[in-house]
């Protein structure tokens, strides 16, 4: 399969599942075609605000297979269905991705060849708003060459997460 069919295999496939996830409440992230031998996989990655739950993605995993199912999309030739939640290792690139994401440190890596990391505090359809160092810094969606979220194994508490030792005893 070339390129270009392959792309616009992807693009069908994306556009048969979107009315069907989204009544789920899911958002689709991305759509990949991998060939593996005589097979193909195909991956369906969704999100939602909030983060999608396992019996979300079985759910979402369900459905694309009734869609497919009754496609012609996918051809002949046999495939692997992957649905997965998003991931952290997937680049912000829509507005939503930074909602999503509030309060997670992340590295952007500006169109003028800057490099910040920072902890998002808050964003808007057209700009994200980092704390980088103790300072509030805006970066315009336009300016944003890559932006990954870092993991983190000893993530600061947020004062709205700690709810301190009196209230966790209490019943």
């Amino acid at each position: 399969m070339s390129s270009a069919n392959q792309d616009a295999t992807r693009d069908q496939i994306e556009a048969e599942l979107d009315d069907p996830l989204r009544a789920l409440g899911l958002d689709i992230e991305a759509v990949e075609i991998t060939p593996a031998g005589k097979r193909r996989i195909l991956r369906v990655a969704v999100d939602k605000d909030g983060g999608v739950t396992l019996d979300e993605v079985a759910e979402a995993t369900r459905e694309v297979n009734r869609v497919l199912d009754g496609s012609e999309v996918m051809g002949e030739q046999p495939y692997t269905l992957e649905v997965t939640s998003r991931g952290v290792d997937r680049p912000l690139t829509l507005p939503r991705h930074w909602r999503r994401n509030a309060a997670r440190l992340v590295k952007v890596a500006l169109a003028d060849g800057r490099t910040v990391t920072g902890r998002v505090l808050e964003s808007d359809e057209e700009r994200a708003t980092l704390d980088v160092g103790g300072a509030r810094q805006q970066i315009a969606y336009t300016e944003v060459r890559k932006a990954l979220v870092q993991v983190e194994f000893n993530r600061p508490k947020d004062a709205a997460d700690d709810r301190g030792d009196d209230e966790a005893g209490e019943a």
